[in-house]
């Protein structure tokens, strides 16, 4: 079966084919990172319009790149939720228009969901039951994935996610938007004993996250030492920086895989990207006997080839919509109930 999927959650237009929910026949990504650089962060509507000049070439170029037309796909795949309500509007309102020309199925994908389903496209060998760990910037959660479209989440940030304080650290230490790749780059060269950084202490669910504070204390310290004109190090920060939050997922994610009894640990999203994240959790996994899974550094971020992928997953639970399909900017995913095993 081959799956268009759509993306258009954020500052990314991306189309993709899918064939069976493994095979990557095609994926188009136009970013739009370079014009939001110069206002420090995504301005959503600029993001919508720029989604609406690019949508059309962008699903005609994926279509091409398959050596594909409309009379070939099988299905439309379209991230609905969650995400910035406008530029979600444009690939949902594209993908409705699709699917109502060529009386083709329409299939509704959770973007987080999707996030968890590019591992589905670089590993044949991994199904459910697995445990994920998603990981962006707007959110953190560990969730038990019992079958392709089931997600009961065990752990999530209670506040900022971890991209989000990666990213604002990195604009008050000056780097350029978006600035989590930079700092990854400059605490390659940093020493991480440098700097000693607050470790979140929380009540309750001992797999919850925030990263609030860490946020807070690494943005007053620099603003502190701004004022006084002292220099600071930003590659020892951001060494430190980049060794506690992959600490703090990797202690969390594993403390989980064995409550739990799970065998397999699955990361995906834009911060699976972050060199030290990838490299904290791969290692203990191996260190406990654990399968490890993550995306290669292309499919961490926004793109529609995961949105196809759970699609394909979607279509056989029997999860499809019509024309009434809308956006949404903030749902939860099937099963978020926290389920606290402690």
């Amino acid at each position: 079966m081959r799956i268009l999927g759509i993306e258009s959650s954020c500052d990314e237009t991306a189309a993709a084919v899918v064939e069976d929910g493994r095979k990557t026949i095609s994926n188009v990504i136009a970013s739009q990172a370079e014009e939001h650089k110069l206002y420090g962060g995504v301005v959503p509507e600029l993001a919508s319009r720029r989604h609406c000049e690019n949508i059309l070439w962008v699903v005609k170029k994926a279509l091409s790149d398959a050596n594909m037309t409309l009379e070939d796909v099988d299905a439309f795949a379209v991230t609905y939720a969650p995400g910035l309500i406008g530029a979600l509007l444009v690939g949902v309102s594209f993908a409705k228009g699709l699917a109502m020309m060529t009386g083709k199925p329409l299939i509704p994908v959770h973007h987080t969901e999707g996030h968890a389903a590019a591992n589905y496209l670089v590993h044949p060998d991994l199904e459910p039951p697995y445990l994920a760990v998603i990981v962006s910037g707007g959110h953190t959660r560990i969730a038990e994935v019992p079958d392709y479209t089931t997600f009961r989440t065990v752990g999530k940030t209670r506040d900022d996610a971890a991209g989000e304080c990666f990213d604002k650290c990195a604009r008050a230490m000056g780097f350029p938007y978006p600035g989590g790749v930079h700092v990854d780059e400059a605490a390659q060269r940093g020493n991480p004993a440098a700097f000693r950084l607050p470790k979140t202490k929380m009540d309750g669910n001992p797999y919850d996250f925030s990263f609030s504070g860490l946020k807070t204390y690494v943005v007053n310290f620099l603003h502190n030492a701004e004022q006084r004109g002292e220099a600071v190090n930003t590659d020892d920060l951001s060494a430190a920086l980049q060794q506690e939050i992959a600490r703090t997922l990797t202690e969390k994610t594993i403390a989980a895989a064995k409550a739990l009894h799970y065998s397999s640990v699955a990361l995906s999203g834009g911060v699976s990207a972050n060199s030290g994240v990838r490299r904290a959790l791969q290692n203990a996994c191996e260190q406990n006997g654990l399968r490890f899974y993550m995306p290669p550094v292309s499919l961490c971020g926004d793109n529609a080839a995961m949105i196809a992928a759970q699609g394909y997953y979607n279509y056989l639970a029997g999860i499809t919509s019509d024309e009434s399909l809308n956006a949404v900017a903030s749902k939860e995913m099937r099963g978020e109930a926290v389920q606290n095993p402690v």
